[in-house]
């Protein structure tokens, strides 16, 4: 590979080796080492976009440049590069699809970052019921059958929001979904960006029809944290409109290293990506086949579901049948010094990337059957997270909830109110309440347990659950 190949990436390189004295933001001027070298070394690599990679007009094209590669790579007409991560390009093509009191078809799997897209467009959401698996307890993804129906009766509707992947690497029957849909279907592949490079893996969602996709390439692919792409076909959608609801909540500094980074990931999956990926799924499977000899563990892989229908990039270990906590073995797992992405009481999820080795993945294989052993206990049946079941009854939208004037209760008091806040366990961030839904004494009490388990409840204003905001009574 030629450092050229990343028109983003050399220029970052060009900014830093070339003896430049900047006169423009940002105020650090990669220079604070002088007046702390603590802080010298967290900002070290920070270059902007304005007036680093490129000048301060754009003169050089370079950031264009790029993104025209990776629509070229990924077979989209229109991409852009964003710095605020998946949350940021989730709700900008909400504000591209419709117009205020439009209704969308919505997957309730759904990130909180869709949801207030949902909110700031003012689209109206038809939750899709997400099926699951129960082997695994895991959501196994909409069926066909639920969209046509949910299409059939609500005709008007814009647009179809899906999440393929989900967080726990179950794949839907994309190609019948986007065949059954009438109208775009919008994909957030935030946690697929390796989809479609490899015979292996599933292909991406625009490969098989899908209007848009956004992706994060920090999350499988070795980039910036907050980088990630947003990628459509013009056929489907309005260009214009896309680069108005893309700047609406972009940055005016944009971070050029976080830019760079994307830029090199894509030209690193386009140059090497199958010979890379072919690595990463060995390591995934050797993981899978290992973890499998300890009694009790179930570790779903792509041989467990139809084909096409698994990430097999992915490693979910299902804890629920050796009767270890998920949570005590994560604490273990951080003083060992192997974090993994996600624990609740029954899952365990390790992220594993094109940036492992064998040796890396043997020390989290290790420790994780060892602290298994020692975390041990009567085997409990497969549990469900609540975050998977039914959403609650919508009593208002979300936009009308998110508005209403609001008052914080007493988490009891809040039963048959409207809420007005998002709450969801995280990870993976997917609300068990939204604004508008009313809040039952059933999630309430599931909500309590995963919290109670050890779960973080993310989003709302109290986390302990002791008080909930709730829409104020008129």
């Amino acid at each position: 590979m030629e450092i050229n190949d990343a028109p983003l990436l050399a220029a970052w390189h060009a900014y830093v080796d070339g003896g430049v004295t900047p006169f423009t933001i940002p105020g650090h001027k990669r220079a604070a080492a002088r007046l702390w070298p603590a802080l010298g070394a967290a900002v070290a690599s920070d270059v902007p976009l304005f007036g680093g990679l490129d000048t301060v007009k754009l003169a050089g094209g370079t950031l264009a440049d790029a993104e025209a590669r990776a629509a070229a790579l990924w077979g989209a007409d229109w991409c852009r590069f964003s710095t605020g991560g998946s949350t940021h390009a989730n709700q900008a093509i909400a504000l591209a699809v419709g117009r205020p009191g439009d209704t969308v078809l919505v997957t309730r799997s759904a990130h909180r970052s869709t949801l207030l897209g949902l909110v700031l467009a003012g689209l109206n959401p038809v939750w899709l019921p997400t099926t699951v698996d129960p082997r695994f307890g895991i959501p196994s993804g909409v069926s066909p059958e639920a969209l046509r129906g949910a299409l059939a009766a609500h005709p008007s509707a814009r647009a179809v929001f899906l999440v393929e992947p989900s967080y726990l690497g179950t794949v839907s029957d994309l190609p019948a979904l986007i065949a059954a849909s009438d109208v775009p279907v919008i994909v957030d592949q935030a946690w697929g960006a390796h989809f479609g490079f490899h015979p292996s893996l599933p292909p991406h969602a625009l490969q098989v029809g899908a209007a848009a996709l956004v992706t994060s390439a920090h999350k499988t692919l070795p980039a910036y944290s907050q980088a990630s792409l947003l990628l459509a076909r013009t056929d489907r959608l309005d260009p214009d409109r896309l680069d108005r609801a893309f700047e609406a909540g972009n940055t005016t500094s944009p971070a050029g290293s976080i830019l760079a980074s994307t830029d090199a990931a894509r030209a690193l999956l386009a140059a090497r990506g199958p010979q890379l990926l072919d690595s990463l799924l060995s390591l995934v499977a050797d993981a899978h086949a290992r973890l499998r000899r300890t009694a009790g563990l179930l570790v779903p892989g792509p041989e467990s579901f139809p084909a096409g229908r698994f990430d097999p990039a992915k490693l979910v270990v299902i804890l629920s049948g050796t009767g270890a906590d998920g949570i005590a073995v994560e604490r273990d797992l951080i003083a060992a010094g192997v974090p993994v992405e996600m624990a609740d009481r029954d899952t365990i999820v390790p992220i594993v990337t094109l940036a492992d080795t064998r040796e890396s993945v043997d020390r989290l294989v290790d420790a994780l059957v060892g602290l298994v052993e020692r975390h041990r206990g009567p085997a409990r049946p497969v549990g469900l997270a609540i975050q998977w079941g039914a959403p609650a009854e919508a009593a208002m939208t979300p936009r009308d909830a998110f508005f209403a004037d609001h008052e914080t209760v007493p988490a009891d008091r809040a039963v048959g109110r409207v809420c007005a806040e998002v709450v969801a366990p995280y990870p993976p961030g997917v609300p068990v309440l939204v604004p508008g839904e009313v809040v039952t004494e059933s999630l309430l009490a599931g909500l309590r347990a995963a919290r109670d388990a050890g779960t973080r409840i993310a989003y709302a204003a109290d986390p302990t659950l002791g008080t909930l905001q709730v829409v104020r009574d008129a």
